[in-house]
């Protein structure tokens, strides 16, 4: 399956002045897959060190001289690294710290050298006091499961992604069109983007299997408690990581989670799984300007778990996925909620941390709340996943009016349109959302 960030990696191959990479990103999203297709397509040879199935190779990084390192790599495993046609794969670093830090070396003393290092756990490595990472000397990527445009190449429909990357707000979408992708979307909902679930769909169709494999991803996050808390957390992580899949799009009550547990140990345990990368928080923002980070309010959030097929399956929502002719109901739309924001962060920015952000007004009388605020350009934008009945609009309405914004964004299942300020995009369409704004009239 081709992912969209190896577009990223070939520029960065190209690059003159090229600094070592480190592809960010939960578990078994597919880092490890992806760079090793890639330095075997676009390398004469791939070099990979994997620091958690080989830990005898750490004491390569004692040194960190690059020209100590290398030849140190090469005798042990029996292979040439040679600088101008060699990448060097350093997977799970963060099981090494040195190894992390001799990455500022490689840009210094080896510049030649094509090096990308992968880890799943990174954050918590970079978390150590006596860790000292090379800033200004490395790049990043972030990774994320497969995206609704990417699960269209890979099931061999990308006709219809090309379709979608040339639709004008005045085309007319065909009704047979319109119900396929529909139909293609409830699948990607029902298997998500884990490319483990995605490549078994894509071989077998057999639903079935694909949630015994999601099953075995969520005991794998569990399985992990173990790499980044004392045992003493465990049971906190353990009660977070249940309830985030059910309260995606929630406002976060610790007393929600488990009424008689401390909030601050729910709050240590679910920073865990933000770090792990199992949940991401959306912060409550003020929406009056750029950047929205610099105006939320860390104490009010709700949560995004990581793929939408994971948390449809803690919830045990398959089999109603399959049937439900209108899925933008079920669990309260707390899935197509969950999609959207999932698919906001695949398209956002690889070389930077994706944030989700929304905006509530609570005064007495004119309650408020939209979903999403994004930005594009210098323009900020309410973001409303919803049924599609006018009343639902009230939120959106209000914030263009209070924050004087050029329109709204309605995610449903109608087909693109725009009226009176409220462009409405079909849901599979998220990854064309700033090119169909961008297209309006100011």
């Amino acid at each position: 399956m081709r992912r969209d960030i190896e577009k990223e990696l070939i520029s960065w191959k190209s690059q003159k002045e090229r600094y070592p990479l480190i592809i960010r990103g939960a578990r078994q999203v597919g880092k490890s897959y992806l760079i090793e297709t890639f330095g075997k397509t676009h390398f004469q040879n791939i070099v990979v060190v994997n620091l958690e199935f080989q830990p005898q190779l750490k004491d390569c990084f004692k040194s960190l001289a690059p020209s100590e390192i290398i030849n140190k790599l090469q005798m042990l495993l029996g292979v040439q690294i040679k600088e101008d046609t060699t990448l060097l794969f350093l997977d799970e670093i963060q099981e090494c710290p040195q190894a992390i830090m001799s990455l500022r070396y490689f840009k210094e003393k080896m510049p030649k050298l094509a090096v990308i290092a992968a880890g799943s756990l990174l954050e918590f490595a970079m978390r150590s006091p006596d860790f000292k990472m090379p800033v200004g000397r490395v790049r990043f990527l972030y990774l994320e499961p497969l995206s609704f445009s990417e699960y269209l190449d890979a099931a061999g429909s990308q006709n219809l992604r090309k379709f979608l990357l040339d639709v004008k707000l005045t085309d007319s979408i065909d009704d047979v069109i319109h119900k396929k992708l529909l139909e293609l979307l409830r699948i990607y909902i029902i298997v998500g983007g884990m490319p483990a679930v995605l490549n078994e769909y894509l071989s077998s169709n057999d639903l079935m299997n694909c949630q015994r494999i999601q099953t075995a991803l969520l005991q794998t996050y569990r399985s992990d408690f173990g790499k980044y808390a004392k045992i003493s957390q465990h049971k906190y992580l353990q009660k977070v990581f249940d309830a985030a899949p059910r309260m995606a799009g929630q406002r976060i009550k610790y007393s929600n989670i488990d009424p008689d547990t401390r909030s601050r140990d729910l709050k240590n345990a679910l920073n865990l799984l933000v770090l792990a990368g199992v949940v991401k928080p959306i912060y409550l923002t003020k929406a009056s300007g750029l950047p929205l980070g610099a105006q939320i309010n860390e104490q009010r959030f709700k949560i995004n778990f990581l793929d939408v097929g994971l948390m449809q399956n803690s919830c045990g929502l398959q089999g109603r996925l399959s049937i439900e002719e209108d899925f933008m109901q079920i669990n309260a739309g707390a899935v197509a909620e969950q999609f959207v924001g999932q698919e906001l962060v695949a398209y956002s920015d690889k070389h930077l941390q994706a944030s989700l952000y929304f905006w509530a007004r609570e005064k007495k009388g004119s309650m408020a709340e939209v979903d999403y605020v994004i930005n594009i350009g210098s323009d900020i934008f309410p973001v409303e996943v919803k049924s599609g009945k006018e009343g639902r609009l009230k939120s959106l309405r209000m914030f263009i009016e209070e924050k004087k914004s050029r329109l709204g964004i309605r995610f449903s299942q109608d087909k693109l349109s725009y009226y009176d300020k409220i462009l409405s995009i079909p849901l599979y369409m998220v990854e064309q959302m700033p090119r169909v704004v961008e297209s309006l009239p100011r």
